[in-house]
């Protein structure tokens, strides 16, 4: 494996698996523009331009990748040089859509694409095809939910590093520092402790914890203040963390201490029921009945969890109505959250892989409302 991608078969065996469910689904082929599911196909982190590239991925033939000529050498840092894959080249004046109809045969063909095609390139593909395509959702939905070994151990790195920073944050969480200075360090640490870079940092201290979607601001804590600390970021070849845990500048007060006790069981009993065959709706259920139980069903306000790879959020969720059952390679969050609007928030949330007898949690920090003495 490269530092930015894994090797080839990796991705010769994704091309191959797509390329079946294609067929499974009745389809001539997939058509993949820039975003998570080129990545996840090739390796490739071409951007979406006026201009088309797009992996065209048959049914029943040879992938092909559709590209300007001014873009060629972004495939370099692909794995399309080692697979061997043919590239088609072109240039202004030259009709891409075309090139990409007849990779799939010509005439009017049933194919997929990926959901981050914009309508510029849409439009013109579905008249060369003859036909709208569907999208290519539900043909790589379960391709990129059930992760391999290799996506494994990278998702257990991303862990290890952002509990890495979460085991710094105390520090920060100094009185009169604004959250935008604590994001700050915090940022530094992201980078510092292993990852890429910074996807999102939350820093949502006293009120702005009540809002589950807080970045960070230019308030400053304050002796008292319940501070919920939610970051994550890419680790190499682009898999990502996301960890939440609570803080208290100084000791809570015991009714704090008694929700945020409840909280604490809830992520728990959810964790601990995570296995084969359970449904996705079922843990968020797992969580939400241990704080009904205690008089805090109205403060979850959000879905128990996500899944994650290399998007931050992707299938599958864990949410009500969701019955998906859980399977063994499935990575996703359990993160419940406890919400009293002008006063306080909390969080809890670990990345957890489903194994064929239960759950790995990849973040092992403690759980407990971490206090941060005050001198």
């Amino acid at each position: 494996m490269t530092a930015s991608r894994f090797s080839a078969d990796v991705y010769a065996r994704r091309l191959q698996s797509a390329a079946t469910a294609a067929a499974e689904a009745g389809l001539a082929g997939l058509v993949i523009s820039p975003g998570y599911d080129l990545r996840y196909l090739i390796g490739s982190r071409a951007q979406t331009f006026e201009r088309l590239t797009a992996l065209v991925l048959p049914a029943d033939g040879t992938p092909t990748v559709v590209v300007p000529r001014l873009e060629l050498a972004a495939l370099k840092a692909s794995a399309v040089p080692e697979l061997g894959l043919p590239v088609h080249d072109w240039v202004d004046g030259d009709d891409p859509y075309e090139l990409v109809a007849n990779v799939l045969g010509g005439g009017t063909v049933k194919t997929a694409v990926t959901d981050s095609m914009p309508a510029l390139h849409l439009l013109p593909l579905a008249e060369a095809l003859g036909a709208t395509p569907v999208l290519a959702t539900d043909v790589l939905r379960r391709l990129r939910m059930i992760k391999d070994s290799a996506e494994i151990d990278v998702l257990r790195r991303a862990g290890a590093a952002i509990d890495r920073v979460h085991a710094r944050v105390p520090e920060f969480l100094v009185p009169g520092r604004t959250e935008a200075d604590v994001a700050a360090d915090i940022a530094e640490a992201i980078v510092a402790e292993g990852h890429s870079e910074v996807a999102f940092i939350i820093v949502g201290s006293g009120p702005h914890g009540a809002d589950p979607h807080h970045e960070c601001s230019d308030r400053e804590l304050r002796v008292g203040d319940i501070v919920v600390v939610d970051i994550g970021g890419p680790v190499e070849p682009g898999y990502n963390s996301d960890c939440t845990r609570t803080y208290s500048i100084g000791e809570p007060s015991a009714e704090i201490a008694r929700r945020y006790a409840v909280l604490q069981r809830a992520q728990r009993a959810a964790v601990e029921a995570v296995r084969p065959g359970v449904s996705a709706e079922q843990i968020d259920a797992v969580a939400r009945a241990v704080l009904a139980a205690e008089g805090l069903a109205e403060a979850f306000v959000h879905r128990t969890g996500h899944g994650i790879g290399l998007s931050v959020h992707e299938e599958p969720y864990i949410v009500a109505g969701n019955d998906l059952p859980l399977e063994p390679g499935m990575a996703f969050s359990v993160e419940p959250g406890i919400y009293f609007p002008g006063e306080w928030g909390a969080r809890i949330e670990d990345i957890v892989l489903v194994t064929a007898d239960g759950a790995e949690p990849v973040n092992t920090r403690p759980h407990e409302l971490t206090v941060v003495p005050v001198t």
